[in-house]
């Protein structure tokens, strides 16, 4: 539990821990705003951490807090709870109370996301500024090293940490995650903080030099063998620190007032990015971190610059293997990610075109917050967010589930969507080309389109793509990708960055300018296209390694993986048209005589009457995801187009024997058959299946869902003892050939359909086959829809004044005309 470093328990948080389980909630709260405004700071500096922890639960996830992620709109809290926790309301005010005081509190290391914690513990300081000069080192060593964070820092961490907290919420407790009560102040909070319009509203108390500064820097760093100091950075090595003057460690005297509060927004966004984005291997971490990748940037673009560089040893992603966070994020995890890259894109193309200068030495007369807007996505967002996602893409499982990580993706590589010019209707948003202006975004950010992408196909080539919400997702790409102008950039970011160095060396001026002149030796002024091969190299270099194996999206080899992905939705086409024809025919034989039939029901069949048309509707909408699929998939990779037309027909033209009858591919083995990978993908798209099914006693099977169990036991017990009674005069009734005999075989279950289920099984060489005899089965009466319809019969016959008595004898009568009429048809039917 984290606390205040000194300060003991005081006689009110004494009288609010007894109040907080005896008073209600709204009560609760009213105290709570009484009690900020009228006590000072010194009093409210214990009670703000035991706050925190009833609010957000306890880090260790045993304190649930008030369940912000499952309270609902529909609650009587809710409207108390946002008013409580707004960025205007009393906590926050509570927040800007201890923060004028400069009190500190602690959290432990070991919260911190793992990558972080385990390099922390080794001795090397992470390069993000939340870090640096608040490690506490206790006397016991590193194990329980602390973050000493101000009141705010303190607040916003315990509430990111809230979302990816160990929890056991209550059972029975549903509720939809965009509507919750975490979710709307998270969203609250980026638009208070990082505002599209305007600027951060200024804290509403102030300390003795005016306002509530940032915390002051100590002079603290952690030392290690394998690093002897780590000095203070600002943001990402690769940056000329465009916000040190404004947002780091600035003055407290004379300051702009806008550079003294813009360090919220930037505290707000470093916990969120650094607690929800920082999961992955610890040596893909340190790679990113270290200070040998560090100069590895550094050599690569003095390279750039014409001078002669060392060759780098530094080891690829690819050969990380020696520790993997276990860490699965959740459905709602990912969706808060997503409202957070949609809320900085918003922010980022709120910057005012006049301040946006086309070089980056351009840029001195920005106020604090418009550069924060121009650099927010490349230096705290884009290396995170693109290793978070390359983790989903690789661990997430195959279902319908991967959807909120597909939109996230997508979201992030469509920041055209989120500007003020885009005021187009939904519909007309494919046919609008891609603005020029994001070409820059598009180059700096090619891996994300690229690199992702060939991670989305090879999910593709999977997944079942009969299934609607999976052909639905296949369709998205392939409608975000095919949008006028952006493969063209996509491949023109693709040529810059293959662009060999000695042509650009050739490009590159000679004199570049000095510090002194108002240049630096890292940013050059280049030409555009130099600039642009560089901003392209070193994007991807600082990503993937200087090793890298870079693979082409328009390359020869994806272009293949697209191909086979096209012959999978063609034969997924194909599938899903026979599952229509196969729901479409079971649909036919729901006859209005069959649903109150007394027969026995086939427990193996694959469509019941009611789903039977869902079926069909999910059919056309895969039938339509997967058509339109197909025509992005010839756009941006320019397929010829008759030749896909002619792949499809090619497939429509096979026989139904060729796919549903015959088995997957698979060999013989020692235990039986085994599935080649062939086999397997033949499974997954639906296009080729063993037909298992039950073989063993038919009044043994489970009981289903449909099915009343008592009933099911009774009327079991009751056939039992009439099948022992009178097994034998039952053979003998089956045996005969007349008109008693067809209705014996009708009535009582011959071992005959069994039989040919058996025949027809992948595993019927191995079977025993195990003699069974007619026996009569009454489980059909368990059923809630036999049931529902002997009560609406016997309804049916009180109305026309017949008694239960006359209303059984009528539904006997029913039953053997029926009967009889099933046996003397019943081959000219099947034949039919």
């Amino acid at each position: 539990m984290a606390g205040p470093v000194t300060q003991p328990p005081s006689f009110l948080l004494t009288n609010l821990k007894a109040d907080w389980t005896t008073k209600p909630f709204l009560q609760r709260c009213q105290e709570l705003v009484k009690v900020i405004d009228d006590y000072p700071a010194k009093d409210l500096q214990p009670v703000f951490p035991w706050l925190v922890e009833s609010v957000f639960g306890s880090l260790d996830g045993v304190i649930v807090g008030w369940n912000l992620r499952l309270l609902q709109p529909r609650t009587n809290e809710y409207s108390v709870v946002m008013e409580f926790l707004d960025p205007s309301g009393p906590m926050m005010k509570l927040v800007y109370k201890l923060q004028a005081e400069e009190y500190k509190y602690e959290v432990p290391v070991s919260y911190l996301p793992g990558p972080v914690k385990s390099s922390i513990q080794q001795g090397v300081l992470p390069d993000c500024p939340l870090f640096h000069n608040k490690l506490q080192s206790p006397l016991s060593g590193l194990l329980t090293l602390t973050l000493s964070l101000n009141p705010f820092e303190y607040y916003m961490f315990n509430f990111a940490y809230c979302l990816i907290a160990p929890r056991s919420f209550p059972q029975g407790q549903n509720g939809t995650a965009s509507d919750s009560a975490y979710f709307v102040l998270v969203d609250t909070y980026l638009k208070y903080f990082l505002p599209t319009e305007g600027s951060v509203p200024p804290s509403p108390f102030s300390d003795a030099r005016g306002s509530v500064s940032p915390p002051t820097p100590r002079e603290l760093s952690v030392s290690s063998p394998r690093s002897p100091s780590m000095p203070l950075a600002g943001y990402a090595s690769q940056s000329s620190g465009l916000l040190k003057r404004h947002i780091s460690h600035q003055p407290s005297v004379n300051a702009d007032p806008a550079a003294q509060e813009i360090w919220r927004s930037e505290t707000l966004l470093q916990v969120f990015v650094e607690l929800w984005l920082h999961h992955y291997s610890l040596d893909m971490y340190q790679k990113l971190q270290s200070p040998q990748v560090k100069l590895a940037l550094l050599q690569y673009r003095l390279s750039m610059s014409g001078v002669a560089s060392a060759p780098l040893t530094s080891t690829g992603y690819g050969t990380l293997h020696t520790y993997q966070e276990p860490f699965s994020p959740t459905e709602e995890h990912i969706l808060v990610v997503r409202l957070l890259v949609k809320h900085l894109h918003a922010f980022s193309s709120s910057l005012k075109p006049e301040l946006a200068p086309p070089s980056p030495s351009a840029h001195s007369h920005a106020s604090p917050l418009e550069e924060f807007k121009r650099v927010v996505i490349s230096r705290f967002v884009q290396q995170k967010l693109y290793i978070f996602l390359q983790h989903c893409f690789g661990h997430w499982p195959l279902d319908v589930s991967f959807r909120a990580v597909l939109e996230t993706w997508l979201s992030y590589i469509q920041p055209w969507r989120y500007t003020s010019e885009n005021s187009s209707p939904p519909g007309d948003s494919h046919s609008r080309s891609v603005p020029e202006k994001w070409a820059s975004f598009v180059q700096e950010n090619l891996l994300m389109y690229t690199k992702l992408f060939q991670g989305f196909l090879n999910r593709a080539l999977r997944t079942d793509l009969v299934n609607t919400k999976n052909a639905l997702m296949v369709f998205r790409v392939g409608k975000v990708f095919a949008q006028p102008n952006l493969p063209e950039m996509i491949q023109k970011g693709e040529q810059l960055f293959l662009e060999p160095d000695h042509v650009l060396h050739q490009r590159q001026p000679r004199i570049f300018p000095t510090p002194s002149r108002g240049g630096s030796f890292l940013s050059a002024r280049q030409p555009p296209e130099a600039d642009a091969i560089f901003k392209v190299k070193n994007h991807v270099y600082s990503l993937e390694g200087q090793d890298c194996q870079y693979k082409q999206m328009f390359g020869s080899e994806l272009r293949s993986t697209v191909l086979k992905l096209v012959q999978i939705i063609a034969q997924a086409r194909q599938t899903a048209k026979r599952i229509s024809d196969h729901s479409a025919e079971a649909a036919a034989n729901q006859s209005f005589l069959s649903w109150f039939s007394m027969g026995s029901s086939d427990l193996n069949s694959t469509y019941t009457a009611g789903e039977a048309d869902d079926a069909g509707e999910c059919v056309r909408k895969t039938h339509e995801f997967l058509d339109r699929a197909l025509d992005y998939l010839c756009q941006i990779f320019r397929l010829n187009t008759a030749q896909v037309t002619q792949l499809v027909t090619n497939l429509a033209q096979v026989p139904d024997d060729l796919g549903s009858r015959q088995l997957p591919d698979c060999i013989r083995g020692e235990n039986g058959l085994v599935l080649t990978d062939l086999g397997r993908m033949q499974i997954i798209n639906g296009l080729r299946r063993f037909d298992i099914q039950y073989q063993g006693d038919p009044e043994l099977q489970p009981i289903r869902s449909y099915e009343n169990a008592l009933l099911v036991r009774l009327l079991y017990r009751i056939t039992t003892f009439l099948n022992e009674r009178y097994a034998v005069q039952m053979e003998v009734l089956c045996s005969r050939t007349d008109l008693l005999g067809r209705m014996g075989r009708f009535y009582l279950s011959c071992p005959a359909g069994a039989a040919e289920r058996r025949r027809n099984s992948p595993a019927a060489a191995r079977a025993v086959l195990v003699p069974r005899r007619p026996r009569l089965s009454l489980r059909t009466l368990a059923s809630y829809r036999t049931l529902l319809s002997i009560t609406l019969l016997y309804l049916l016959g009180a109305l026309f004044s017949f008694g239960p008595l006359s209303s059984t004898g009528l539904l006997l009568v029913a039953a053997a005309v029926y009967g009889l009429f099933m046996s003397v048809f019943s081959d000219k039917l099947k034949m039919h």
